[in-house]
């Protein structure tokens, strides 16, 4: 089940369960979409996944299947990932 991560990992942007600006990667790092698209280009900083949009669960299973409240941030901010030419990314 997804954890619906409460903020940009980037900005610290709030980001409600029924956000639609939410963007996430397969392993659910989380992003608004101003950091996901202007500065990230699409790509997760952290593992170099694919950013798309986070699925908004309905509000009437919030309460048996609640979000989660742990804020993650990252000390280096919305920095693209660099991947070295010929390593794997």
């Amino acid at each position: 089940m997804l954890q619906l991560r409460p903020n940009c990992e980037c900005c610290n942007t709030d980001l409600p369960p029924a956000a639609l600006n939410a963007r996430i990667c397969s392993f659910e790092c989380t992003f608004c979409a101003d950091c996901a698209d202007a500065k990230l280009q699409g790509a997760c900083p952290n593992c170099g996944g694919e950013l798309v949009r986070r699925p908004v669960r309905p509000s009437a299973k919030l309460a048996n299947n609640p979000p989660s409240v742990e804020r993650v941030l990252q000390p280096h901010g919305c920095a693209p990932r660099v991947v070295e030419p010929g390593a794997l990314a």
